[in-house]
């Protein structure tokens, strides 16, 4: 696929772009000749590193980072008349995946620092109807696991971590996915290790994992040489070898990535306070470098002090050759969710953001002077648009 247009001089700069190493590809190449590129010895592979990396939990890994939330609703019992507290700050997939299984989600507004659903107004929405939690951890910023983990204990409700954006985050000192309940995380194209597509659930014990696979391939069990059952609906999200081989490359390099990733974010505050940023009233993320991956590199543009919406300030990045991105709009305004019941004001905080967040370029492969090209072209509009006190 070719880069957008733009009238800048410079190479366009997307807002995420895949590391594969020529390793990895060449491993790909030998997966497709050796004519099993299904499901098969490289998931197994990728399955045990992977296992190893979270401290030896079992790990299962699937076509998505959404039927694995899915299927951890599925294997918890959470069904018909369930409730599911989550966040409207996410990707929809959170979301539609409680729907999917015929509960309902619940939405609790986001802390506007972190941008992460806030637990000072968690427990308000539990109900006796309340059986699990599914936190997001935006950008790769953890949400705090000791107290979520201690609501949810004695709440007695089970957790679904969406980890899609924190594969290498931690949480004092420990990998998400080393600990926990349910853990999900994404492989998708634009997530810091990818198998282009693809995902993996971490699970408590291998009863789960055993579900796990059931519901991975049509809830199919196999005995002996020829012997099929099948005891439950299940669906079609095995991984493929192929994946599998990009996922095992990609594993090897994460601690590389993550290094990357922190380094570029640290510039972006450098450049922005070089700048002045904050005087224009551009929202700036967390600047947390111990527990985050950095995902992704976000700001909250400040609408009320701009003449211009968002779309404006992207397309002008687009002209200027920057590639920007959305991540996310408030779930709960889209009109499949008006229609089940929620509307415009219930959640504030997610709302603003929803408007005005915005995913600036931050992969491996920039160039410290990408960081300070991007900052300034924000600015830059940002001066040009500011409404005159």
């Amino acid at each position: 696929m070719s880069a957008p247009s733009s009238t800048s001089a410079l190479p366009f700069l997307p807002f995420t772009r895949p590391t594969i190493d020529e390793e990895t590809i060449t491993g790909v190449c030998e997966v497709l000749r050796s004519g099993w590129i299904t499901s098969g010895p490289q998931v197994k592979a990728l399955e045990a590193k992977l296992s190893a990396y979270f401290g030896g939990r079992p790990v299962r890994a699937f076509n998505s980072g959404t039927c694995t939330m899915e299927i951890a609703l599925r294997i918890a019992g959470i069904g018909e008349g369930d409730e599911v507290i989550t966040t409207p700050l996410t990707w929809v997939a959170t979301s539609n995946v409680v729907l999917e299984v015929g509960a309902k989600p619940v939405f609790v507004d986001i802390d506007p620092v972190t941008r992460l659903i806030d637990l000072d107004k968690l427990e308000a929405a539990i109900t006796p109807r309340t059986k699990a939690i599914i936190p997001v951890d935006l950008t790769g910023l953890p949400v705090d696991r000791d107290r979520l983990h201690e609501i949810a204990a004695r709440h007695k409700l089970r957790v679904i971590e969406d980890a899609a954006q924190s594969f290498g985050s931690n949480w004092g000192g420990r990998l998400i996915g080393s600990f926990g309940d349910f853990v999900s995380f994404s492989f998708h194209a634009n997530k810091n290790v990818t198998t282009v597509e693809g995902g993996c659930l971490v699970l408590n014990d291998e009863r789960e994992a055993r579900l796990a696979e059931q519901y991975r391939l049509q809830g199919v069990v196999r005995s002996g040489v020829d012997g099929m059952d099948v005891e439950l609906v299940g669906g079609k999200y095995n991984l493929t070898d192929v994946a599998a081989r990009i996922g095992l490359g990609q594993i090897a390099r994460v601690d590389e990535f993550t290094q990357r990733r922190r380094e570029l974010a640290r510039l972006y505050f450098t450049e922005f306070g070089r700048l002045g940023a904050a005087e224009l009233g551009l929202r700036l993320p967390v600047a947390d470098f111990v527990h985050s991956n950095w995902h992704m590199y976000q700001v909250i543009l400040p609408e009320e002090l701009l003449t211009v919406k968002r779309a404006d300030i992207m397309t002008a990045l687009t002209a200027a050759g920057i590639g920007t991105g959305v991540h996310y709009p408030a779930i709960h305004l889209f009109s499949l969710y008006r229609r089940l019941g929620w509307q415009a004001g219930q959640f504030p905080e997610a709302e603003y953001a929803g408007r005005n967040i915005l995913t600036l370029p931050l992969f491996p492969t920039m160039a410290d002077s990408d960081v300070a090209r991007v900052a300034g072209a924000l600015v830059s509009l940002l001066k040009t648009h500011r409404k005159q006190a």
